[in-house]
């Protein structure tokens, strides 16, 4: 089962109760046909949330809030992670090595030294000092710190509304000024909902990170930038980032050191293994020559990748964003990012090589989209040479990539048609807004047939 749908943007048009209305009716519309497909199980719901009673209160019918309730299939937010977000969160549910652990009311929380203690002022301070060298700690405290622990690296948080007043006091001790205006504002929502809605009940505050939000890339990156040897970094004052390793010059808690071009990255190894299959089976099978330092941490050596193209890809595996990207050193991390089986980074590569899209480069852009198989920069090739057929229509490159084009089709029969004529075709014809842009479109439509009869290829 396939549905496909088309979004606008209602806040033109209506107003945000309204929106909130909508949004229920969308939830619960949607997961109706989630929960009738037996090849998928839906999103996961999440009883007595805000999110998941307004679904449930906006169900059409009985039927309908039946099926949300047994199939549990509503949480709103899980479908819009991105890939960094969903890394996250599988990095939180996998336990993969989490070096520290909390035990509270005797049951026991690993969580992640690095990531602590980029994110927190007061858990950066405790692991330096008092909790230094201590790979089990137990605190004493009346709220479930498993659930502050999850929010270090996901930025998720949910607990109870009994328990809000212990969290904010928590959050205080921690210095984590940013959730507790969060959670704030979830209580004004829910106070404002629920006298709205008789009947309705919830006991769950959620709070989920503002997708506008930089706070937890930000974090990160700080420990990145220490993971680049100093000749390298970005910041010069390292006295200004509120931690520092053991090592000289190294973030920390690094737990691998990556030689490249005789520079040394001490990285950890937690956002190597979980964001690259690639990573994960040099470190776990040590691919490749592999030593230590006087560190005693395992160092691998990488090759035929530059010092400044690695760092694009460290600062990539911390953060989900690459910064600093032009049209040259993008083809060039492209590369890399195949390689290291990056899927997120080669599309970030490929936004940027679209941005620089000529008559003269354009069909060797196209070859590399079709190369590495990056199908949204195949779309935005055929829409620029659409856009400039004219000065297309006569080079001989562009003549060649239709041959080939026509060539890769086994067999081909006259009426075969070729994919970027096809292609062009398509977007000649949706650009047509106007009558007056009728004859343009035609016009170009023309010429393409006539190169084609030229060329012997008619279709």
């Amino acid at each position: 089962m396939r549905v496909c749908m088309k979004f606008f943007n209602p806040a033109k048009f209506l107003g945000t109760e309204n929106i909130l209305e909508m949004q229920s009716v969308y939830y619960s519309k949607l997961d109706h046909c989630l929960a009738m497909c037996h090849n998928s199980p839906g999103a996961k719901c999440v009883a007595k949330t805000f999110d998941g009673e307004r679904c449930l209160y906006g169900a059409l019918t009985d039927e309908i809030r039946d099926i949300l309730k047994n199939y549990k299939v509503v949480d709103v937010g899980h479908g819009r992670k991105n890939l960094y977000q969903e890394f996250l969160r599988q990095l939180l549910e996998s336990g993969e090595n989490r070096d520290i652990e909390f035990v509270v009311h005797h049951e026991s929380i690993p969580a992640h030294r690095c990531i602590l203690h980029a994110r927190s002022p007061y858990f950066a301070e405790m692991l330096c000092t008092k909790w230094a060298n201590r790979s089990v700690v137990h605190i004493k405290s009346s709220v479930s710190v498993d659930r502050f622990i999850e929010i270090f690296p996901s930025g998720y948080l949910q607990v109870s509304l009994d328990c809000v007043d212990d969290c904010l006091r928590f959050a205080k001790q921690c210095q984590m000024t940013t959730l507790m205006e969060e959670i704030n504002k979830r209580l004004e929502v829910i106070e404002k909902f629920v006298p709205q809605k008789p009947g309705t009940e919830i006991s769950v505050l959620s709070v989920e990170p503002d997708p506008n939000s930089s706070t937890l890339q930000d974090d990160l990156d700080e420990l990145a930038e220490l993971a680049i040897p100093p000749p390298l970094r970005r910041l010069v004052d390292i006295d200004d980032i509120p931690f520092y390793g053991e090592v000289e010059d190294a973030p920390p808690y690094a737990d691998i050191c990556f030689s490249v071009e005789g520079h040394s990255f001490y990285c950890h190894q937690i956002f190597f293994k979980r964001r690259s299959d690639y990573f994960k089976a040099l470190i776990t099978d040590h691919f490749g020559e592999a030593g230590e330092d006087p560190s005693s941490v395992p160092v691998i050596t990488l090759h035929d990748i530059s010092a400044k193209i690695f760092c694009k890809v460290v600062y990539y595996l911390y953060t989900g964003m690459v910064e600093n990207l032009n049209d040259v050193s993008a083809y060039e991390l492209l590369c890399n990012a195949d390689l290291f089986l990056l899927v997120g980074l080669k599309k970030q590569c490929a936004n940027e090589i679209a941005n620089h899209l000529t008559v003269e480069n354009v069909i060797n852009v196209l070859r590399v989209g079709r190369m590495f198989n990056l199908s949204k920069l195949e779309d935005q090739c055929a829409e620029f040479m659409a856009n400039n057929l004219e000065q297309l229509i006569n080079t001989p490159e562009f003549s060649d990539i239709i041959k080939e084009d026509a060539a890769s089709i086994q067999q081909r029969q006259e009426t075969d048609s070729i994919m970027i004529i096809d292609d062009i075709r398509c977007h000649i014809s949706s650009s047509v807004q106007t009558f007056s842009a009728v004859q343009e479109a035609q016009e170009k439509l023309a010429e393409l047939d006539e190169l084609l009869i030229r060329l012997g290829l008619e279709c």
